[in-house]
């Protein structure tokens, strides 16, 4: 009970006001929107493990005495740190909540836009980060994918007097 109490003050960090609104239980429990989940979790879990591995190759670069720059670094650690609140962010969504979803979706749209920007800037990375940036967008476009089928977007749709009930603080569900 505290740890849940603990996560919705997380929640309502991230989620702003609409921290409270959460769809009902049979709408993300249908099998369509459970196995987007389901792969959406997957895809999020083979980001996390490429953002592990851009970590163990700097990391080794570095100790075989390869000058890795500032910018690789910041890179492996942003792109860590955000795949583990989207990780977060997609559990939360799992389990109805409306803001969960739509800063999951938001951020799989705009992620991969600028990870494909960002490795376009000549010099900037060595070419295995460059490597690594292209797949983490791939792998994020399929996890927007997900987020924006039909299905998805039906089992998130909130009414306006439930955005209304959760802007005065009263019932979470939609």
């Amino acid at each position: 009970m505290k740890t849940e109490k603990l996560l919705r003050r997380l929640d309502r960090i991230a989620g702003g006001r609409r921290a409270g609104i959460r769809v009902p239980a049979d709408r993300v429990a249908a099998s369509r929107t459970r196995r987007a989940f389901a792969w959406i979790t997957w895809l999020l879990v083979v980001e996390l493990v490429l953002g592990v591995g851009a970590v163990v190759i700097a990391v080794v670069l570095t100790a075989d005495g390869e000058a890795v720059r500032f910018a690789v670094w910041m890179r492996t650690v942003v792109v860590l740190g955000m795949t583990a609140t989207l990780l977060y962010f997609s559990w939360r969504a799992a389990l109805g909540w409306v803001w969960a979803y739509q800063r999951l979706r938001l951020f799989s749209k705009i992620f991969p836009v600028i990870t494909l920007v960002m490795a376009a800037i000549p010099h900037l990375y060595p070419l295995w980060m460059v490597t690594e940036q292209i797949v983490f967008s791939l792998v994020m476009i399929g996890v927007s994918d997900f987020l924006n089928t039909d299905e998805m977007r039906a089992a998130f749709r909130v009414c306006a007097p439930a955005r209304e009930a959760a802007r005065r603080g009263a019932a979470p569900e939609a």
